[in-house]
């Protein structure tokens, strides 16, 4: 079975991810999957390079994630742009990853687009974990160290959780405490085992 896992950032999708991991099922990062798709010298970097230049670039020649991430995060042509190198490599990675592994686990295509990049095809449920605003807004300020009205601008560059909350199969509410989190997940992934036998 494949398992769709998304959310908005600040939601508690990693840490959602990391329960499921712990109930046995295998987990595809959509970010961890973007970090080594453009790594030095890889294809991908090159296409980022040709299209945001060398500034980029730390001076080992790896990719500057502060930098490029200042940039996509205050333009939403600049985010789109790289949107549109990154998410045919980490499509087809994701797709290999798949057919090795599908016969003999569960899996979980943790990733923050997986509606706006069409990986929710080739899930059999999507689930969307989402937390009241108030709280994302706080947990994103705290974890990335933001002002609020920084946070708010990466929050509004998402698809709004509501939207995307529509298209899934499963919510869970997140606004509480992780033992609540770990309680739902577990609920929620024995009754989809039970109905998909």
């Amino acid at each position: 079975m494949i398992i769709g896992l998304t959310g908005s950032i600040a939601t508690g999708k990693s840490q959602s991810s990391k329960i499921f991991k712990q109930l046995g099922c295998y987990i595809i990062d959509a970010d961890k999957l973007s970090r080594t798709l453009t790594v030095k010298g890889s294809k991908c970097l090159a296409d980022i390079v040709r299209v945001f230049g060398k500034d980029i670039l730390k001076p080992n020649g790896e990719l500057d994630r502060k930098k490029l991430g200042l940039i996509v995060f205050s333009d939403k042509q600049a985010k789109t742009e790289l949107e549109k190198i990154i998410h045919p490599h980490i499509i087809k990675k994701t797709n290999e990853v798949i057919a090795k592994k599908y016969k003999t686990t569960d899996i979980i295509v943790d990733a923050p687009l997986l509606f706006e990049v069409g990986l929710d095809r080739v899930c059999d449920k999507v689930i969307v974990i989402y937390a009241k605003y108030h709280l994302q807004l706080k947990r994103l300020m705290k974890r990335d160290n933001l002002s609020k009205k920084e946070a708010e601008k990466r929050i509004a560059l998402q698809m709004p959780i509501e939207e995307k909350m529509k298209l899934a199969d499963i919510t869970i509410d997140n606004s509480g405490t992780l033992s609540e989190l770990k309680r739902n997940i577990k609920f929620i992934y024995k009754t989809i085992k039970v109905i998909e036998l």
